[in-house]
């Protein structure tokens, strides 16, 4: 009986397996085990060694290219091995972050050639140790792993994380790089162990990372700080969110510019969300809307959400030239959240009464308000024909809606008794095709603030 299972036992071993077979079967390992398998045999040893297995892994960790390898005239394996020593804590995110990277640096360029200048180049690892001993907070391994890739950006205009432009308002969001950021690291009530991401320039508007799990944050959450206005207490600061992890919020804001999701405008990323349902066409006139939510110019505490949007109207190139037209009216009608319905209507649009002609297309960008968290709004404009003056007609606006981020009430307002303060959300939303509130430019509204109504 000891020499059938004798055979047995050596059928059963891997050793005797012969070798593409074998190496096949490594192909599957991950690198952790496929460096074990080193260890186990010679024969083993000289397998797992088998450069090719190496190409899989260097491909899918540290995204090396064929052209790469050849310049670095190295082994797959030995280009594994010298990239983990340096990257390796950083292994579950480096190959993600790296590709937003690349993506979003190979739009830029055929977009918007000169914000890929304004660029840093990466960091060291001893420079994010230094900057954690200086804070005296442990920075997130996906942070640390981007800005080994780059360090951010300069302080410019545009800035890489988006602008927004109204009439009287401005904003230009830069990524900041490690040591701007930790020279902006807080602690003080309301923004503790908090580290700025952005930086606008002209707004003073940053998101934060929070670094801890303090004051009602979760850690690692991003969000804009919205002080709260109707506290007594300064430390009363509620928080717009704006994603759970960096590396959630910085591959989401690449998706969505590198697929389209955001407009190029005059060079710069402009963070206009486009919801592909959002177009109407009525003849040879196509109407479709983006919008996008102002944290700067919103409050929780008074309740009043300011949202802008851009519109763009179009007429078919193939439409015959007499169905010129122009824009005489506008109306809306404008329902929150609550079902409360507002109707305006108004000469022109933003001031203007832009004439449409066969592949012209008209663009404007206005913005509204609203004392809930979201709405919607929908319509028509009216125009007349050029050719033919008598003839009037509307084209439909599609309903467009407007959502709030997700938000959190800040902990020192719950820990407080607010009963004097009224909250009064009975405040109708405004269409504010003039460019509304010239009284706020660059600071969170002032309570019971609001837009004023062009009718």
């Amino acid at each position: 009986m000891a020499a059938p299972l004798d055979m047995e036992q050596s059928a059963l071993s891997l050793e005797l397996l012969p070798t593409d077979p074998l190496l096949l079967i490594l192909s599957f390992l991950d690198y952790r085990d496929l460096m074990s398998c080193c260890y186990l045999s010679r024969r083993l040893n000289q397998l797992s060694s088998h450069d090719p297995l190496w190409k899989r892994h260097c491909k899918k960790y540290w995204l090396i290219s064929e052209e790469e390898k050849s310049q670095r005239n190295q082994s797959w394996k030995a280009i594994f091995i010298s990239t983990y020593s340096d990257l390796g804590r950083y292994i579950r995110y480096y190959a993600t972050l790296k590709k937003a990277w690349d993506d979003l640096e190979k739009y830029l360029g055929q977009r918007c050639p000169r914000m890929i200048g304004s660029l840093k180049e990466s960091v060291r690892e001893e420079d994010l140790d230094a900057v954690e001993a200086q804070i005296g907070c442990k920075l997130p391994d996906d942070y640390r792993c981007s800005f080994r890739i780059h360090n951010g950006q300069k302080l410019v205009v545009p800035g890489l994380m988006g602008s927004m432009a109204l009439s009287n308002h401005y904003r230009s969001e830069d990524l900041l790089d490690i040591d701007t950021a930790a020279g902006g690291f807080q602690q003080r009530l309301g923004l503790k162990q908090c580290l700025p991401l952005t930086f606008c320039i002209h707004t003073g508007l940053s998101q934060y990372m929070a670094l801890e799990s303090v004051e009602g944050r979760n850690k690692y959450e991003i969000f804009y700080q919205c002080p709260d206005q109707m506290a007594r207490n300064p430390s009363a600061i509620d928080m717009f969110i704006t994603g759970t992890s960096y590396l959630e919020w910085f591959t989401s804001y690449v998706n969505k510019v590198v697929t389209g999701g955001y407009p190029i405008i005059r060079d710069q990323i402009f963070r206009y969300v486009h919801d592909k349902e959002c177009v109407a066409t009525t003849g040879d006139i196509t109407v479709s809307v983006s919008t996008s939510f102002l944290p700067e110019l919103s409050s929780v505490h008074p309740p009043h959400y300011f949202f802008t949007y851009r519109i763009r109207i179009e007429m078919s190139k193939d439409a015959l030239p007499e169905k010129a037209c122009q824009l005489d009216s506008r109306y809306w009608r404008i329902t929150n959240a609550k079902g409360d319905v507002e109707e305006v209507q108004g000469p022109g649009v933003v001031g203007e009464f832009p004439i449409i002609s066969p592949g012209k297309v008209y663009e404007y960008t206005s913005c509204t308000t609203f004392s809930t968290t979201s709405g919607y709004m929908e319509g028509y404009y009216t125009f007349h024909c050029l050719y033919y003056k008598d003839k009037f007609f509307n084209v439909t606006i599609p309903r467009f809606h407007m959502v709030c981020p997700t938000f959190k009430v800040s902990t020192a307002r719950m820990e407080t008794n607010h009963n004097e303060y009224a909250v009064d959300e009975d405040e109708d939303s405004t269409d504010t095709d003039e460019y509304e509130d010239r009284r706020r430019v660059l600071d969170i509204p002032a309570p019971g603030g609001r837009c004023p109504r062009h009718t």
